[in-house]
């Protein structure tokens, strides 16, 4: 420590640019440095669903549950495995120890899950659940207003692909939404008259929405690879599609039944001010500044909304920005407040010189931490900046301490580059500490200890 002290007052102009070179690279990370409202937190809990219609409590645990626990008792690092069943479905709750990698732990529980998934009922689904800080919403659009069911759908999925383009946008859940299906209206008089049954109608539709591979055909041209096209993609192909053949005359669905497009059966509502409301609920990546990301996201809107209906309502909720916003400020006023304030007493104590390097000080000790935090790929978050809101004391003081002492020093007659001190020849035998020199009553300046360090 002493050879750094040493090379430092040794090379003034040296550390003058090595201390502005850490003020621009500290505002440059401090600009640049992703910003989020709360850290990343890793979360050792795997969750595994999986539903089956109409199975009793007891079916699930012995056919959902015992498979699934066969499987995941033999992961790597579990901990603790904790199981339900209930009418219609089953949990599978995994907890890991701590410190376990993560991702390592999510691969081998859907690894094991697909292992799992063959010994299961062939309508059963293995959903697995990670449980991740990170994928919680940043913001929250509203959409609402007096318009059709439809056009607020349409507007919400446009709105979707848009903010979904982003790059600090990972995915946007539209909360509220129905999905759309086709209803097929059925005349039973017509099914009598044409000697039809339901299970021939559910049949045909079945056959038909499918994509058939027909192979390929090689060929000097090249390759071609042909297929049979079957989806069904709008109502018009449900209405083409033939049920029976009699002779030369094809039934189809539009001699039989009547088709329209409508939505599922709501399961419950949102209003605002009386009108239907869908909202989209915005999560972004890990990593990305949450507020430029929600700028870009209220900038797609406001280049979006021109095109829209004007009754068409927008209004923004658990918006996390604001609060990385107002802790940013919040940092700020501090660190100049303190300095400030610092700098005052520091004049009337000590002098302007002084007051000047303290003020250096707590803005270089902020900037140098927060390129530190930069270089090292973390970002700001709450606790990033309640910690630096936290050492305002701590810099202030050992600023105050430190000018304090040098200027006490240069008071007594110390050159201001003297540093070591060298030690007198009559310091105490084995101790690097002079030894106390008594008081001198002589008017001779040679017995003033402090002079005496000046002259030696």
């Amino acid at each position: 420590m002493n050879g750094l002290i040493d090379a430092a007052f040794g090379r003034g102009k040296v550390v003058t640019l090595v201390f502005a070179f850490l003020l621009l690279v500290g505002s440059f990370a401090y600009l640049a440095i992703p910003k989020e409202s709360n850290p990343e937190v890793t979360i050792p809990v795997v969750y595994i669903s999986t539903s089956l219609d109409g199975i009793s409590p007891q079916d699930a645990e012995d056919v959902l549950v015992r498979p699934m626990e066969t499987e995941f008792a033999s992961l790597t690092g579990l901990s603790t495995m904790i199981a339900k069943a209930g009418e219609g479905f089953a949990t599978v709750q995994l907890e890991f120890e701590p410190g376990y990698d993560a991702g390592q732990a999510l691969d081998d529980v859907r690894q094991a899950a697909d292992r799992a998934e063959n010994d299961l009922p062939d309508s059963v689904n293995l959903t697995v659940t990670e449980i991740n800080t990170a994928l919680f919403p940043i913001l929250t659009v509203i959409l609402s207003g007096p318009v059709p069911e439809r056009t607020l759908n349409a507007i919400a999925d446009n709105l979707q692909d848009e903010i979904e383009a982003l790059g600090g946008v990972l995915e946007v859940d539209v909360a509220g939404k129905r999905d759309e299906l086709l209803e097929v209206l059925i005349d039973p008089t017509v099914f009598e008259t044409y000697n039809l049954s339901f299970d021939e109608l559910i049949g045909s539709i079945t056959r038909n929405n499918q994509l058939i591979a027909a192979g390929a055909i090689e060929s000097e041209a090249g390759r071609i690879v042909l297929k049979v096209p079957g989806l069904i993609e709008n109502a018009q192909d449900v209405m083409d599609l033939p049920i029976i053949t009699r002779g030369q005359t094809v039934v189809t669905f539009a001699d039989v039944a009547t088709i329209r497009r409508t939505f599922e059966d709501p399961l419950g509502y949102a209003r605002i001010d009386g009108q239907p409301a869908l909202a989209l609920e915005i999560k972004k990546r890990a990593g990305a500044n949450i507020i430029d990301t929600v700028d870009d996201v209220r900038s797609v809107i406001d280049r979006l909304r021109a095109s829209w209906p004007q009754t068409v309502e927008i209004s923004y909720t658990l918006d996390e920005s604001e609060t990385v916003k107002t802790m940013l400020s919040d940092l700020e006023a501090n660190v100049i407040a303190a300095i400030i304030l610092v700098m005052i007493v520091v004049v009337y104590a000590l002098g302007l010189r002084s007051s000047v390097l303290v003020g250096l000080a707590i803005p270089g000790a902020f900037l140098t931490g927060v390129a530190v935090l930069y270089f090292m790929g973390l970002t700001m978050n709450i606790v990033v900046l309640f910690s630096l809101i936290l050492v305002v004391g701590m810099l202030v003081d050992g600023a105050i301490v430190t000018v304090e002492l040098a200027d006490r020093y240069l008071h007594e007659g110390d050159s201001p580059n003297a540093w070591p001190m060298p030690a007198p020849p009559n310091a105490w035998p084995g101790r690097s500490s002079p030894r106390p020199r008594p008081r001198c009553v002589c008017s001779f300046r040679c017995c003033s200890g402090r002079a005496w360090w000046a002259n030696s």
